[in-house]
């Protein structure tokens, strides 16, 4: 698959060295999915676009990147890892440095669609280099160090979006990738070599063709829904057909064709298809409870938009503290009891945010959100350990690329649901908190309820924003709620796992874990 250079170099040197190239190239692809959120409407105005015309700017790179992911596994069985990552980092490169100096929405879109499309490849096969460089006992390190990156970067990335936006200008959303590519590219050709690849698949097309086709416009429906008023409206009804469509050709077509687009030897596997089934919840929980927090936190609670993302920020230093420790306590815990505490703290934070409101301090607001961190490094680390490692080798580009898709339509799923279900839950909530408000209402009869009194102007105004915000309030813990029971249901599923052979240090002879 691949191996180090001989360059006179060290192997743990090297070994540390094309981790630290993979780990910028996976932390530049996770940032721009949510880099550029808040910059769209500077955006929007420098570009003279309208509302649904700079929205494509998220879009295009969305489905780029969705599509695309799903080939990645054929090409670096094909064409090698080394050349495929090489040549995704520099186009991602290249494409970013395009979006930069746009001029256009036009121009932008499809310089954003061609940065989705080598983008696609980074984070599935920095993973595949990560689990082949390092032997089996110190995988739950290295998951641990991926994963910071995967998951840091969708966090951070409004946070660093609209620090840079707001002290220089949008362009440097895109710009600030070019220093990183580069070096990535330099360092993963001078360290890297491919070795002779152990089959050469044909490509199935297809499989890919009924795949991207699913894919494609379940990711448009999932984003266009919202603006579109979901199933009021005939192009989500077509996008939903198409989809299902494309889904059921491909299914059909992978389970009758000798060489199918997706190997079915990698579902062959336990750890991996139940793995699956975790990581699809693990992104519901990663983005969707971001894509509620960040609007809880400016609409609701009346935070600006910097500290915001700061205190959304802490859950991803909670992550951090979490993964510099979660592989060496899996090495001697085993992945269950790791993913029941992950559940568990998942939970618990889950629940603890159903009672949040404008009062809340925002050191509660850090903590709660600091174990919440905790509990998904928890899940994320021995998921991606257990899950990839006992696949053959042969097949794990192509392993990695479907655990990626995976867990971006369980993201793209999980916020839309969430999103769909607050706006549905808003107005349920908002119209029985208004049939309380009549004139037998006590409340409003208090001489403290004076400025609420519906019978002036100002008093209707009030009693308006009041209304809709505990509407909000509702609503918002409702989906907490939701996403609670969701990690209570999948823990059963936990006793399913298998450990790995070799995974697990022995307690009384193993040395300390080596760092690197």
């Amino acid at each position: 698959m691949i191996a180090f250079t001989e360059r006179g170099l060290s192997e743990p040197l090297q070994r540390t060295l094309i981790t630290i190239c993979v780990m910028m190239a996976t932390i530049m692809q996770a940032l721009d999915t949510t880099i550029a959120n808040v910059a769209l409407p500077y955006m929007q105005g420098s570009l003279s676009a309208t509302l649904d015309q700079v929205s494509w700017v998220l879009t295009s790179y969305i489905v780029a990147a969705a599509i695309m992911t799903a080939p990645v596994g054929w090409l670096a069985t094909r064409y090698g890892v080394k050349r495929v990552l090489v040549t995704a980092a520099a186009g991602f490169t290249l494409a970013s440095m395009l979006c930069g100096i746009a001029h256009t929405i036009e121009e932008i879109v499809a310089f954003r669609l061609l940065q989705g499309m080598f983008g696609a490849a980074l984070v599935p096969l920095s993973q595949a280099v990560m689990l082949t460089i390092y032997p089996i006992e110190k995988r739950g390190w290295a998951m641990s160090i991926w994963g910071l990156g995967v998951m840091i970067g969708p966090i951070m990335g409004p946070t660093l979006g609209g620090w840079l936006t707001e002290n220089y200008t949008w362009r440097w959303v895109f710009y600030i990738n070019l220093p990183f590519g580069i070096a990535t590219v330099m360092g993963l050709i001078a360290l890297m070599r491919d070795l002779p690849a152990e089959r050469k698949p044909v490509f199935d097309w297809f499989g890919f063709l009924a795949l991207s086709v699913a894919i494609g416009a379940l990711q448009l429906m999932l984003d266009r829904g919202e603006q579109l008023g979901w199933f009021d409206s005939t192009e989500v009804w077509i996008e939903l057909g198409v989809s299902l469509a494309g889904a059921y050709f491909f299914i059909a077509h992978t389970l009758t064709w000798p060489t199918p687009f997706v190997p079915i030897e990698i579902f062959k596997d336990r750890n991996f298809v139940i793995g699956l089934g975790f990581m699809f919840m693990t992104g519901i929980l990663l983005l969707a409870s971001a894509a509620l927090m960040a609007p809880f936190l400016t609409g609701v609670m009346g935070y600006p938009i910097i500290d915001a993302g700061w205190l959304l920020g802490s859950r991803g230093i909670g992550m951090a503290i979490a993964m510099l420790f979660a592989g060496r306590i899996m090495t001697y815990s085993g992945p269950r009891p790791m993913l029941f505490a992950g559940l568990a703290l998942s939970a618990g934070s889950l629940y603890l945010s159903t009672g949040f409101s404008p009062d809340t301090p925002a050191r509660t607001i850090v903590w709660i959100s600091m174990v919440q961190g905790v509990g998904l490094a928890f899940l994320f680390v021995p998921l991606n350990t257990v899950a990839l490692s006992t696949l053959p080798a042969a097949f794990r580009t192509e392993g990695t690329a479907t655990w990626t898709l995976i867990r971006n339509l369980g993201s793209s799923i999980g916020v839309s649901i969430v999103i769909a279900s607050l706006v549905n839950k808003t107005a349920v909530m908002r119209a029985r908190l208004v049939e309380n408000v009549t004139d037998f209402n006590q409340g409003l009869a208090d001489p403290l309820a004076a400025p609420l009194n519906p019978a002036t102007e100002t008093g209707r105004a009030l009693l308006e924003n009041l209304v809709n915000q505990q509407a909000a309030i509702l609503a918002y813990a409702n989906d907490f709620k939701l996403m609670m029971v969701l990690c209570l249901l999948a823990m059963p599923f936990v006793f399913f796992i298998r450990t790995p052979p070799g995974l697990l240090r022995n307690r009384e002879a193993a040395p300390p874990p080596d760092a690197h």
